[in-house]
């Protein structure tokens, strides 16, 4: 790979296989840069506002072979998206190894070898609505790996939840039907709150740990540079000597887990529809690199059986305190894609596409995605040369017989195109062990032929009340009001109750909590008791914080704002990673309170408080004036403080706090300079005050404060 990358300028992955898939990518990148516009065929065009026709006002002629090229292409230009993920946003980047640890349990070279950077292509996407839906809807969230290795592409495509809502692919169409929008009128997109979907939920109750999940913050994301990643699934790592170890694989994200809430996502998705894939390529481009690390848990073959649960059950997780999880390896995602259509919308996952080291297990949703996921891009990409296109192309050598179809790029020289062969040489040749074929694990698989579920898996409920004892009272409080909202949208009143009685078996009283917000009577008994576990892995209380990378703060200025002020906490702010703007009534720039001007970054009637993480409110008295008289930067400050996020001011800026309905949070001082109260940072008689901006920085790194009560939010 020679010089920086093309799109961000920074330097390139370096590495044995980050250099491979980078000089494949550049030799199908092209350019419009100097270059004359052609047709198809390369014959150069010296027109192409008017079709041929004869005369000014005559008929259009047949013959414009360019025209008729130009709109038949334009007529073919979209293929079929995705059933469900359609609504996604990619990047590349790199995975490296931390050391050769796992190689006693794998033959998978780019998770042994710490030398190796193995590029490769994320997506993360929605489930549920269409291509044109907005980002920040209450729904799952993918998250799919392609590693282009040396061995050939692994795939690991999996979700920011560690379970799914269904033991076995066959129901699979049947809960897409019940999510996606009902079909005599096409509504609602994108959304889980309607009569469908709950009606599905209701009678099927292995759904209810999944709901729960749903339910709760993990729904609504921050970011997806903010979420985790699961590959769902109980997979095996195999030696190489073909003895297996039963797998999961995370992806924890360096910033930590952090959520918006629902109040906010439904602002943003007006205000912002592409709030998360714009976040995503905003930070790549400034250089501040997406992080995760992959952590695998691991559990011998000798105790597949030592857990109250089925492993091969997708709607279980092994709880982190039975089995932690083991750091192996990082992801960086630092390039983004040159064109969205060619490279994020043609990139084609695949759950069976594994690499030596790697293979299944029987889990019997596994076992229907290894064969939905190729049946699927056969028709959406065109056919089965879907491979060759460049996002989705190995950087091992294909060699194989598989010849023609639609979209065949290759050009095949040789009389022979079948296996076994003398006329070609015998090639290809298959290859052993030792030449690093892949090898199936062994196992001895017997029994008769039946359509039936072990009752491993009839355990529906303990792993939902598990992440329900797990939760802090603020987690709980969202997930109370996520089913009522939810449930609240449901038409049939039959629906609501045969809900709320599952959810009964999950927890009595968040049934009654949920029952009583829908209007449906609230169970009379518990029909089983909590068991009391808990796994504090679960909560996003627990979650990494105190960074401050990529996070957005407002500044409210107006003519006659402190400038030393605004400088002091905006470069404290920025030396720390995140990122300042100043809003102000009007776009251009503000006087200051010294006579000079300060440039503004955006008007404030063009944005809205749920864009950003926090807010600060800078001195100026007539500053203070000019906001205090504007009901939008009245309104950004308590709708701020509403969604938990940390908030400050200085001088003058504080009593905006005070007019914009904040109460019974202390805004003056006592004596001690800057006070810091439920997350609001104040200092009245310091405008400058350097102990604002460390204050403001502790506060901007817990993400929200949801020690402010409900009383004190303002309506």
């Amino acid at each position: 790979m020679s010089g920086p990358d093309p799109v961000s300028g920074n330097p390139p992955p370096t590495g044995r296989g980050a250099d491979d898939k980078q000089r494949q990518l550049d030799a199908e990148r092209v350019s419009a840069d100097g270059a004359y516009l052609t047709t198809q065929q390369g014959v150069r065009v010296d027109h192409t506002d008017d079709s041929l026709t004869v005369g000014e006002r005559g008929p259009t002629l047949l013959e414009d072979f360019h025209a008729r090229e130009k709109i038949t292409h334009f007529d073919h230009e979209r293929i079929p998206e995705r059933v469900v993920h359609a609504r996604g946003a990619g990047a590349y980047g790199y995975f490296q190894p931390y050391d050769g640890s796992l190689g006693e349990y794998t033959a998978a070279e780019f998770l042994t070898d710490p030398s190796l950077r193995t590029p490769v292509f994320v997506r993360f996407s929605t489930v549920a609505g269409s291509r044109g839906s907005a980002d920040t809807v209450r729904d799952v969230r993918g998250f799919a790996t392609k590693f282009y290795t040396r061995q050939g592409n692994y795939d690991l495509v999996g979700n920011n939840m560690p379970v799914f809502f269904i033991h076995d692919g066959i129901k699979f169409p049947d809960f897409v039907h019940a999510v996606k929008p009902e079909p005599h009128n096409e509504i609602p997109q994108a959304q889980s709150a309607h009569d469908t979907l709950w009606d599905f939920v209701s009678l099927q109750p292995e759904t209810m740990h999944m709901m729960m999940w749903l339910m709760s913050d993990r729904a609504l994301p921050r970011s997806y540079r903010m979420m985790q990643g699961f590959g769902v699934h109980t997979f095996r790592l195999v030696d190489g000597d073909g003895r297996g170890t039963f797998v999961k694989f995370h992806w924890k994200p360096v910033l930590g887990t952090h959520s918006l809430v629902w109040d906010e996502c439904q602002k943003v998705a007006g205000k912002d529809p592409d709030y998360n894939r714009r976040d995503l390529w905003d930070a790549i481009e400034a250089g501040q690199f997406p992080e995760w690390e992959l952590g695998v848990q691991l559990v011998p073959e000798s105790a597949e059986f030592d857990f109250d649960f089925d492993l091969l059950d997708a709607t279980k997780i092994i709880p982190e305190e039975e089995v932690p999880v083991r750091p192996v390896g990082k992801l960086v995602l630092n390039q983004n894609p040159d064109n969205f259509f060619a490279e994020t919308e043609q990139v084609a996952f695949h759950t069976a596409n594994v690499v030596p080291g790697i293979d299944f297990t029987n889990d019997p949703l596994l076992q229907a995605r290894n064969f939905s996921y190729l049946d699927t891009q056969l028709i959406r990409l065109g056919g089965p040369n879907f491979a060759q296109i460049p996002v989705n192309r190995p950087v091992a050598p294909v060699t194989n017989d598989q010849r023609d179809g639609y979209h065949q790029s290759r050009i095949h020289r040789g009389r022979t195109s079948y296996t076994k062969n003398s006329l070609g040489g015998g090639c290809p040749m298959t290859a052993g062990a030792d030449q690093g074929a892949f090898r199936h694990y062994q196992e001895k698989v017997e029994g008769h032929k039946i359509r039936a579920r072990s009752e491993s898996f009839k355990d529906y409920y303990s792993q939902a009340t598990l992440f329900w004892n797990s939760m802090s009272p603020w987690e709980r409080q969202h997930i109370i009001a996520a089913f009522r909202f939810e449930l609240g949208k449901v038409e049939t009143v039959e629906v609501r109750e045969r809900a709320v009685a599952q959810i009964n078996h999950v927890d009595h009283d968040l049934a009654v909590q949920v029952a009583e917000g829908i209007g449906v009577p609230p169970p009379s008994s518990e029909v089983r008791p909590n068991h009391g576990r808990s796994s504090p892995a679960l909560s996003q209380a627990n979650a990494v914080t105190g960074r401050l990378e990529t996070r957005r703060v407002a500044f409210l200025v107006s003519d006659g704002v402190d400038e030393s002020a605004v400088r002091l906490i905006s470069e404290e702010l920025r030396s720390r990673g995140a990122i300042p703007e100043l809003l102000a009534p009007t776009d251009g720039s503000v006087r200051t309170s010294d006579g000079g001007s300060i440039a503004v970054d955006r008007a404030l009637s063009t944005m809205a408080s749920v864009l950003y993480d926090a807010v600060y409110v800078p001195s100026g008295e007539e500053n203070l004036q000019n906001l205090s008289s504007d009901g939008l930067a009245l309104h950004f400050v308590a709708e701020s403080f509403k969604h938990g996020k940390p908030l400050a001011a200085t001088g003058h800026g504080v009593a905006l706090l005070g007019r914009a309905g904040l109460v019974n949070v202390r805004l003056a001082n006592e004596g001690d300079g800057a006070v810091t109260d439920q997350g609001v940072v104040t200092d009245v008689d310091n405008p400058s005050s350097p102990g604002v901006s460390g204050h403001f920085v502790h506060a901007l790194g817990a993400h929200r404060h949801w020690e402010r009560d409900s009383d004190q939010v303002p309506a």
